[in-house]
């Protein structure tokens, strides 16, 4: 039975075209889908030759139809390897190929799908193009499919249409499966995650009977068929949504895998978050006289992790979202590349978007997402209070994320040192996440927190004003540096007294926090501010200019800086940085 299809008018238009080719027939109305043959294969006499797996030139002569296509809406598909008239030809591209080739010269603007099907014994390829939610351009120009053409539009008229309405979210379409055909299991999980998330408004959704259950949720039409989002929940597919597999570290042999086809969504999510946390090993931590309890990998993190990968995943790629749980590290792996302008550099304070709008709110009703769009800024957060690394969120080939958590065990001291603090360092993730730079670096201002933080430079101002006003046992947590030029602003350092207690922290924790390396924190402050004086860095460092000019002429040795005046005398003398000049 097709469940994830249901109601795809792209993919049912493309499945009537192969059929219609294979029995003989002239293929219907192209309207969202097109013919393209291998133009990699046409030779200068006009015959076709064997063509390559690698083709340039057939890639460039897809890359404006993919673009028209995906400004469309709706989005559409290309069959490649069929001619205009409709004769199976055949293609040698590699379909992975393609999909990074198109991605990248369209400019990282849309993600592709690209699937091989057999046609009367012709390899061919169908290049689905999602619908963007802002005007592809290929050569400069914004086309979308009219008809069974593609025409130029303006990037102004493109923007007014699709403000107009004509926005596309695949999973809240109906679906050819009726609401009868939700599984049970995938009922009562349902009704057990609404009851975990005690969430007074929809605390009386667990109790309702099933048909206004799926209702409420949006899962179904009052027709009495599921939409996509409900299909994929509550019915499945054929193929697993969810690929987990535990492994004990890299290398080793798999401990347990979670793999299963023909089951709803919500049946796979709770075999994996059950699997996961029984792999996810707690921890100790006595705060006073209480003693609590911290896994490896904070709990809400991993699960929003694992969500995300198939929340905002691509639906029309059959393959699995992969999850690796190999000892205390998570890498979930998901179809799609980033979506509607979400880049790594803009991940924390981009407006939140999903392609799946429908199935993104069905798993926040059901209290497994979050409704508001902070579900990253909780990964971060939740990663940083325990001392764990950022986690990192990445787009892999241009046509998958990968979400990676680096856990281990907790960093007591770390954790001991917020709380003495206060709210104003754990509970504020601009603040913690500058601190967390602050303590690595041992230095930081505006201009060097504005990209971290993903924020503008007002912004960033306002958080060196927050970290000033915070404390340890009554004392200042971090001091601006001296000889810093008032050009420039005011540079923070950690305060002796601070690190000192973070230290004396670790030591208790048997966890020692040795001090940075000086020539490694000259290194990146010169590179950042283009130079570095003695007094500089002896305020970082806390120590005294005279004891760390060895620290600067070492690095003047290596190449990496130069100094400001030939006798290296007088008032004023600094270091430039030249360690990136050729």
């Amino acid at each position: 039975m097709r469940t994830v299809f249901g109601g795809d008018e792209v993919h049912d238009a493309v499945t009537r075209a192969l059929d219609a080719i294979a029995r003989g027939d002239t293929p219907p109305e192209r309207r969202v889908y097109d013919f393209k043959e291998d133009a990699g294969r046409r030779q200068r006499d006009g015959s076709l030759g064997a063509g390559e797996p690698r083709s340039e030139v057939a890639a460039v002569a897809l890359a404006p139809e993919v673009a028209c296509m995906a400004n469309t809406p709706g989005g559409g598909s290309l069959i490649v390897g069929i001619s205009d008239s409709g004769e199976p030809q055949g293609t040698s591209l590699d379909a992975d190929w393609l999909q990074l080739r198109l991605y990248q010269l369209l400019d990282r603007q849309i993600t592709t799908v690209v699937t091989e099907h057999d046609v009367c014994g012709a390899r061919v390829l169908v290049v689905r193009s999602p619908g963007a939610v802002s005007p592809v351009r290929c050569k400069g120009r914004v086309q979308w499919r009219v008809g069974d053409q593609c025409q130029e539009i303006d990037s102004a008229t493109w923007q007014q249409r699709r403000a107009e309405g004509w926005g596309y979210d695949w999973s809240e379409q109906a679906s050819d499966v009726p609401a009868t055909a939700a599984r049970p299991a995938a009922i009562a999980i349902a009704r057990t995650f609404l009851k975990e998330a005690g969430d007074e408004r929809t605390r009386d959704l667990g109790d309702i009977d099933t048909p206004d259950l799926l209702r409420r949720l949006g899962a179904a039409t009052v027709d009495g068929m599921l939409t996509n989002a409900g299909a994929i929940a509550f019915a499945g597919r054929t193929t697993p949504a969810l690929d987990y597999l535990r492994r004990p570290a890299a290398g080793a042999d798999s401990e347990e895998r979670v793999n299963l086809p023909h089951s709803s969504l919500l049946e796979e999510l709770a075999a994996v978050f059950t699997t996961a946390r029984a792999y996810n090993p707690e921890t100790h931590i006595e705060r006073g006289l209480v003693i609590g309890r911290v896994r490896a990998l904070p709990e809400r993190a991993l699960r929003e992790a694992i969500v995300n990968g198939v929340a905002h995943r691509e639906w029309t790629d059959p393959g699995a979202t992969t999850v690796e749980h190999i000892g205390s590290t998570l890498r979930v792996t998901s179809p799609g590349g980033f979506y509607g302008g979400v880049t790594p550099a803009n991940i924390l304070t981009h407006p939140s978007k999903s392609r799946n709008a429908s199935l993104t709110a069905l798993l926040a009703l059901l209290g497994i997402a979050e409704r508001q769009g902070i579900g990253v800024d909780r990964m971060y957060g939740d990663m940083l209070r325990l001392g764990h690394p950022l986690p990192t969120i990445e787009e892999a080939d241009g046509n998958r994320v990968l979400v990676v958590l680096a856990g281990d065990r907790p960093d007591e001291a770390w954790m001991a040192w917020l709380r003495a603090i206060g709210p104003a360092a754990a509970d504020d993730l601009r603040v913690l996440m500058s601190l967390h730079r602050l303590v690595h670096r041992w230095w930081t201002d505006a201009t060097d927190l504005q990209p971290y933080l993903q924020i503008t430079g007002p912004e960033a101002e306002q958080v060196i004003d927050r970290m000033r006003l915070l404390q340890f046992d009554g004392r200042s947590v971090v001091f601006p540096l001296d000889g810093v030029p008032a050009s420039r602003g005011v540079v923070l350092g950690v305060t002796d007294h601070a690190w000192g207690a973070l230290q004396g922290l670790g030591q208790d924790a048997g966890r020692p926090r040795p001090d940075p390396d000086r020539d490694a924190v000259a290194s990146s402050y010169a590179e950042h501010f283009g130079r570095i004086s003695t007094t500089e860095l002896a305020s970082i460092v806390g120590a005294h200019a005279t004891n760390v000019g060895a620290n600067l002429r070492r690095l003047e040795a290596e190449g990496m800086l130069a100094p400001s005046r030939a006798n290296r005398r007088g008032p004023g003398f600094y270091y430039r940085w030249v360690g990136g000049e050729a």
